[in-house]
């Protein structure tokens, strides 16, 4: 009885979706409200998430030859006005700081959205030639953006992320890179976090403010909305144009750098939340786990049990995350319940009578199986059982995303997908914003992204009726 008023806490994920979202984040202790409206404290155990996305991200970063620097929290006004598109983008999410030390500045200072304009600026100042050639650096920090509707990891107004920027020496090495961190935001969420992403260019109407193209990894979460996953873009020249990034060329001319940008942030732990999650609470897939297996001693009153869990769990931390729960004023039933409700992708389970035959009882938390195994074996087994349980999260959710996606051929067929099994709708368009502004109106869908692998599902727009000229997938979206 007890186990199961423990699991009622949780609001049932198919009555009320959003409230499933917050009762896990708040009783997993992922992160908590702040004093300040929108603002949220990411607590330990979701703080570990990130360290274990950053730390996954940074190696693959540097991999590509990207190095970490810090940039100010602070951008003048005058910096921000450089860039027209940019600015007008932003303007709306801005914070602005107007005293300091109890004195009016000169010139408002926004709190950084992101970071483009000061890199520009610095970029500017230390470049000259082309051997110098490229810049790739990045900086794991945070960004303020005041928004309107906020939800903890999702949509909170300051959040942590990193945000990549290089300057190349052509258009086409910088268009190049710009396509290879997709690839890299593409690995991470699908071989780290166990979700399979759509990959694919945004429409004019989405792509990031003052860029030349921005390309997206989507993911499709369990109540078949969109969640953009990371993005990647080009900017051409129109950063380094009006910020003055020249350099001397080959040839001893004075030509203007090619830029790029990109960025994921802990939105991603909101994905892994709502791709992963069920009644019981949090589903955290093995590699990005903060903690891999727990153990849990049955009867540790009775001689050598403790010592025995002990020693066990000695043994796994030489090479797994691994936890022991020694707490002694709750039941067996209730850990079982908090580990499960905290994600924990295994449970080992270890009592008198295990021990006098050796043993242990494995459970995993992605479709609770029981496994009894040798405490001989189990250090060997854990790792087999941990490479599955990350294997059968992913293909869990790549089922899912193939049974919410759909092909409409009309805005009649559209809406009836939409409201019968909300996820991905594919479709073929004209191009015209005019029609992408009016699916929006219409079904509260928006464009998701132009796949870069293309069907042919017809010759006439969805919308219009006209000529095709693209496939696109549409979704809700966070």
């Amino acid at each position: 009885m007890k186990e199961k008023e423990f699991v009622k806490e949780i609001t049932n994920i198919e009555e009320d979706f959003a409230k499933w979202y917050t009762d896990i984040v708040l009783k997993a202790e992922l992160a908590d409200y702040t004093a300040v409206k929108g603002f949220i404290t990411i607590r330990p155990y979701g703080y570990a998430i990130w360290e274990n996305i950053q730390k996954y991200a940074d190696k693959k970063f540097k991999e590509h030859g990207v190095r970490n620097l810090s940039m100010p929290v602070l951008i003048p006004e005058s910096l921000l006005q450089k860039e027209k598109d940019h600015v007008e983008g932003f303007a709306p999410e801005v914070a602005w700081v107007t005293t300091g030390g109890g004195e009016e500045l000169e010139e408002r200072l926004c709190v950084r959205p992101t970071s483009e304009t000061i890199f520009s600026t610095m970029y500017s100042k230390w470049l000259s030639s082309w051997r110098e050639l490229p810049f790739l650096y990045n900086q794991w920090c945070n960004v303020l953006r005041w928004e309107k509707e906020t939800r903890p990891f999702l949509r909170s107004r300051e959040f942590l992320w990193q945000e990549g920027h290089t300057i190349h020496e052509t258009a086409e090495e910088a268009k190049k890179f710009t396509l290879e961190m997709l690839e890299v935001y593409a690995d991470i969420i699908e071989n780290l976090l166990a979700i399979p992403v759509l990959k694919g260019k945004k429409t004019f109407t989405e792509q990031f403010a003052g860029a030349d193209s921005t390309y997206t990894v989507e993911t499709l979460m369990h109540d078949g909305r969109a969640l953009q996953g990371g993005t990647s873009h080009y900017f051409g020249q129109n950063f380094t144009k009006p910020f003055d990034i020249k350099f001397q060329n080959r040839e001893g001319k004075e030509e203007y750098a090619y830029q790029t940008s990109w960025g994921i942030s802990t939105r991603l732990i909101g994905a892994v939340i709502m791709a992963h999650g069920d009644n019981r609470g949090l589903k955290l897939p093995p590699k990005v786990a903060p903690i891999q297996a727990v153990i849990v001693p049955v009867a540790m009153h009775k001689e050598g049990v403790k010592e025995k869990a002990e020693e066990v769990y000695k043994e796994l931390l030489e090479r797994y995350r691994v936890e022991i729960d020694l707490r002694e004023q709750y039941s067996p039933g209730y850990k079982f319940n908090d580990w499960e409700m905290r994600g924990v992708p295994v449970r080992i389970e270890l009592g008198p009578r295990d021990i006098e035959n050796n043993k242990c009882v494995v459970v995993r938390r992605d479709n609770s199986e029981k496994i009894d195994i040798s405490l001989d074996e189990l250090n060997e087994k854990l790792g087999e059982i941990l490479e599955n349980i990350q294997k059968s999260m992913y293909e869990a959710c790549a089922k899912r995303v193939k049974e919410k996606t759909t092909i409409a051929h009309n805005l009649e067929e559209f809406e009836e997908n939409l409201k019968n099994n909300q996820g991905y709708v594919k479709t073929m368009w004209c191009g015209d914003a005019e029609c992408e502004e009016k699916i929006h109106d219409l079904t509260g869908a928006k464009s998701r992204c132009i796949p870069f692998e293309q069907e042919n599902l017809g010759d006439k727009c969805v919308c219009c009726g006209k000529p095709a000229k693209t496939m696109v997938v549409w979704g809700r979206q966070y």
